[in-house]
């Protein structure tokens, strides 16, 4: 097999920083999103960088770890790249549960950010 279009090299790369961000420090966060970037949180939105990392960093737990599953890359018309990620997360001393995540990244400056983020813990309730 060949080398993996740019697209995907692109958001592979940005899952993984991410995620590394995420678990070790969550107000590293503000460097990749923009004042007009979008978050949904379990269907809450925020928008703006200092709303969202002030979300991400009020989250009630003290560590967390996410493991990926799979990840998902495509490019837009438009230049931008939308990534889907499926993973599981532990935090504190909970049960390891699923979760969903998209992105959508856009080169600004030669710089990519995440313009919009949508999250969601892969709960069912059969009830």
């Amino acid at each position: 097999m060949g080398e993996k279009p740019i697209w995907e090299q692109i958001g592979s790369g940005f899952v993984q920083h991410y995620y590394q961000l995420f678990d070790n420090d969550r107000n590293q966060l503000a460097a990749i999103y923009i004042d007009s970037s979008c978050l949904t949180w379990e269907g809450q939105p925020y928008q703006g960088k200092a709303t969202i990392v002030e979300k991400l960093s009020s989250l009630p737990f003290q560590k967390i770890q996410h493991s990926i599953t799979a990840q998902d890359h495509q490019p837009t018309p438009d230049g931008c790249i939308l990534s889907m990620i499926v993973g599981q997360l532990k935090a504190d001393d909970d049960q390891v549960m699923g979760f969903h995540q998209v992105f959508l990244l856009k080169n600004i400056q030669d710089a990519w950010v995440c313009t919009n983020d949508m999250f969601r813990l892969a709960l069912h309730n059969f009830g």
